[in-house]
């Protein structure tokens, strides 16, 4: 039987909007390369997501890409990311409503050196604590989003061993914010352990709890 597709909402198509302007943002800020990495966003229980292989200046309106929860496509007629069963399983597995994933160089690097970033700064309790790599696992696949549901757990970001990172939060600026502070952190750790004979100070697990509880507190409200 074949697929229903309909037309976006409003909310869907403002959504949309949003969406495309965070993956355009990933590229200007050189967190993308191309079209790796993807990006989505939940409207009640469809999920908007960046479709495979097309260059994010090129999207448009007309293009939005939607599938419900069970990632049967409702929206648009391009293909939805390779990566949609691990954008799929964090949205089940978490309170979710926007995902960043991205192959940025320093996150990447990190996630090929060692088990755990190391807490080399305070902004680590914006995501929880100390963001743990899953194994590696190949792109797409279930195997990926279940170590990654694993290394998420307490947590709002996650590298991805030899592959890159995911971040997620309650809105699409939340979660590229994230994504953004990740990369930072992972340039820091890098820079800081590159000096010879010096070893990074780290921040102690109760240092990370206090940073978590002002940081909950931080902003406008």
């Amino acid at each position: 039987m074949a697929e229903q597709r309909r037309d976006a909402d409003g909310d869907e198509a403002r959504a949309w909007e949003t969406l495309v302007a965070t993956a355009r943002r990933t590229v200007a800020d050189g967190l993308v390369v191309g079209t790796s990495g993807n990006v989505s966003v939940r409207v009640a229980d469809t999920v908007l997501v960046t479709p495979s292989g097309v260059p994010y200046d090129r999207l448009t309106p007309a293009d939005v890409t939607g599938v419900d929860l069970a990632g049967r496509q409702v929206l648009g007629t391009l293909v939805p990311t390779s990566e949609l069963p691990l954008h799929l399983a964090v949205y089940r597995a978490t309170g979710a409503r926007a995902i960043v994933h991205t192959h940025a160089v320093h996150a990447t690097a990190v996630s090929t050196l060692v088990t755990e970033l190391p807490a080399i700064h305070y902004m680590t309790g914006a995501l929880g604590g100390p963001v743990r790599v899953a194994p590696y696992a190949p792109y797409g696949t279930p195997e990926l989003a279940a170590h990654a549901l694993r290394a998420l757990q307490d947590r709002s970001g996650c590298l991805l061993r030899n592959h890159g990172m995911l971040t997620y939060g309650d809105t699409l600026d939340r979660a590229y914010d994230r994504t953004a502070q990740l990369e930072w952190m992972c340039r820091v750790w890098l820079t800081a352990s590159s000096v010879p004979g010096l070893t990074p100070s780290l921040l102690t697990g109760a240092e990370l709890a206090e940073a978590g509880e002002r940081l909950r507190g931080y902003g406008q409200r």
